[in-house]
């Protein structure tokens, strides 16, 4: 079959590789429909998650045709929702749906080392199937599928950490594809307003048609936004880069008392905090790696039912055997890209 694969800074290649075949009996073997890339597959792209060969990416939907003895809530022939991060099942935690606060296997990610295949593959080996898939329900599109895998739980995460009350003012700092979905999704919590920090036109585009208000960081994005909320700032401030200079930007922005909720991937530098700063604001601090499974239950319903409709993100598809072209477009920012799609059949 075949499957991306890195090779250092900015050299992903697509190779042939082993068909899979479940870990063990407690695995199944998916084949892959689509697949997609995100954002932190570009720490990796970027070599700043440390080097070496292994298979990329962590988002894939598709259909289960191996399963092992021991799986029991899926079978052959089953469309499924492949999360991204998996734990041991067995653990509290695990079966709990929070596999990122596993206490054997500490939640693992697919596609970031050798531990885990890629995902960007025809098909992938996924242990402990039983609490690493969902079904496919009717009225859920493969796009929206695949955004469960990790960006729109993500972004989920980003809202229900950053504590909003109805009526409260919100921002996003970073309206990259997790950034458009902590947009989308913080409205269910009934914000007065939801402002939107970014540099890219496209992106705050994106964020404008989802309700936000744009706020173009090229320059000063703070300044505007105290104007608009009496000098107080926002009551949560959610960031989606994970970079030192956006997370002092929530801290400086929120308003006294308010939260910042960091679900931006940090770089492996060391980074200062601002402890004087977040001590005179009595600020509340988030930060943390989504328990995808967790959320399905809560997104599932609201995508089948039209309250969320996030397949918007994906602006260009593009054949798995693209990849390397669609890693460089997706750096590049260029031509409107957001999150790019990829096909296995091509």
């Amino acid at each position: 079959m075949r499957g991306l694969f890195i090779h250092g800074k900015g050299d992903v290649r697509v190779e042939n590789l082993p068909d899979p075949s479940p870990d063990d009996t407690d695995g199944v073997v998916v084949k892959v429909e689509r697949t997609a890339i995100c954002g932190s597959d570009l720490h990796i792209y970027h070599g700043d998650l440390g080097e070496g060969s292994f298979g990329i990416g962590h988002e894939a939907i598709g259909e289960v045709v191996e399963a092992g003895s021991g799986v029991q809530r899926f079978r052959t022939g089953d469309r499924v929702i492949v999360s991204g991060v998996v734990g041991c099942a067995q653990c509290g935690p695990c079966t709990r749906g929070s596999v990122t606060s596993c206490e054997n296997d500490g939640g693992r990610v697919f596609g970031t080392n050798n531990a885990l295949p890629g995902a960007q593959a025809e098909a992938i080996a996924v242990p402990k199937a039983d609490t690493s898939l969902a079904k496919i329900p009717d009225g859920v599109s493969d796009a929206s599928a695949v955004l469960l895998t990790d960006i729109l739980p993500t972004g989920y995460l980003g809202a229900e950490n950053a504590n909003i009350a109805p009526g409260q003012d919100v921002a996003v700092v970073g309206c990259g594809p997790v950034g458009l979905m902590a947009i989308q999704t913080a409205q269910l919590f009934g914000p007065r307003r939801v402002f939107a920090l970014d540099r890219v036109p496209a992106r705050l585009a994106a964020a404008k048609a989802l309700g936000a208000v744009p706020v173009d960081a090229s320059s000063d994005p703070i300044a505007p936004i105290l104007d608009a909320t009496d000098g107080l700032g926002p009551h949560a401030v959610i960031e989606a880069v994970g970079g030192e200079a956006t997370i002092l930007t929530a801290l400086q922005l929120v308003r006294k008392g308010g939260t910042v909720s960091v679900v931006g991937v940090p770089g492996p530098t060391p980074m200062p905090f601002p402890m004087g700063l977040a001590l005179v604001k009595n600020l509340t601090f988030r930060i943390g790696v989504c328990p995808v499974p967790k959320f399905w239950p809560h997104l599932v319903p609201l995508i089948a039912e039209g309250r969320l409709q996030p397949d918007s993100v994906f602006t260009h598809e593009m054949g798995l055997g693209e990849g390397p072209e669609a890693y460089a477009l997706f750096d590049s920012r260029e031509d409107g890209v957001l999150k790019v799609m990829l096909d296995p059949t091509r």
